[in-house]
């Protein structure tokens, strides 16, 4: 049986845990307004940037002379993941949910013969991924939005430097297909993993669905579609890996949140059984000690 000693001991200890897990939901609390609002800003511009590429590009015939961004390479053989998860943890199941999705995509492909290599942004995707798909791994990113004076915001530049190693990737022919896996914020308890296909760029599959969801005119577009396309999917690729990084940054600190909030709530609760043993030990340490002095004076 544990001594009083022992049980102060663990009390104290649980009382100073209780201490740093709501200290840092606080902390997740205040950053998370923020970048909740960096990542709602960023969906109506990547919308209007997906929406803007199908219009131009949803009435031309498919020509060796469009861009490979939009038209591929012919092949699918070899499959490029972008896995992108948080640096850190102390999350939840925020980044293994989503290296467990990967892990499953990974495994689908390799089941159907494909090629399968993979980025991970965020220390914790490469140090997971490393474990059983360390020979697929071909670059890791890390310390997404910790640049000197950074404070935490990601920059569009650091999008912008994915993108550019995956579009100079995919012009070498490295891979035929790249997909970003992500966690989608949707709602401050809600993160899923999801997929999205970057290259090439993927059109809707139900056009007569998109067209009566788009206020649709007659457009001549100047220069030709051609060259916007050359121009617009670069940019396109960059604009939804910096809604992804926001979505992500957002959805951590969310789940962040709510795991200290929980971890706050169970050491209370810790505390409450701790003392309860506590406050029984010492009635029957003193209840001894009574019967001893009891029985000591009967025996003079």
């Amino acid at each position: 049986m544990p001594s009083l000693k022992d049980y102060r001991n663990r009390i104290s200890s649980v009382k100073s845990t209780r201490k740093i897990t709501s200290a840092m939901k606080m902390v997740a609390a205040s950053k998370l307004k923020k970048a909740q609002d960096r990542a709602q800003a960023s969906q109506p511009y990547a919308t209007a940037m997906a929406n803007m590429l199908t219009r131009v590009a949803a009435n031309l015939v498919v020509t060796p002379t469009l861009p490979k961004l939009l038209i591929g390479t012919g092949s699918d053989q070899v499959h490029l993941l972008v896995v992108m998860t948080a640096d850190k943890g102390l999350a939840g199941g925020f980044n293994g949910n989503l290296v467990r999705f990967a892990r499953l995509k990974i495994r689908e492909l390799s089941e159907q013969g494909k090629t399968v290599k993979v980025v991970t942004v965020g220390r914790k995707a490469r140090d997971l991924l490393r474990r059983d798909h360390k020979d697929k791994i071909i670059h890791s990113i890390t310390e997404i939005g910790n640049a000197p004076g950074a404070k935490g915001k990601i920059a569009f530049t650091e999008a912008d430097a994915v993108s550019a190693y995956l579009q100079e990737g995919f012009a070498r022919g490295e891979f035929d297909v790249a997909t970003l896996i992500y966690n989608e914020f949707r709602n401050v308890l809600v993160q899923a993993p999801t997929e999205q296909q970057l290259i090439p760029f993927r059109l809707p599959e139900n056009k007569a669905a998109n067209e009566n969801a788009l206020p649709m005119a007659p457009y001549e577009f100047e220069p030709d579609e051609d060259e916007l396309l050359a121009q617009l999917l670069p940019k396109n690729l960059s604009i939804q890996m910096y809604r992804a990084m926001l979505d992500s940054s957002a959805g951590f600190y969310a789940a962040q949140m709510t795991a200290m909030d929980n971890a706050t709530r169970n050491a209370g609760d810790m505390i409450k059984k701790l003392s309860l043993q506590y406050n029984r030990a010492r009635q029957a340490f003193i209840t001894k000690e009574l019967i001893e002095i009891i029985s000591g004076a009967e025996a003079v």
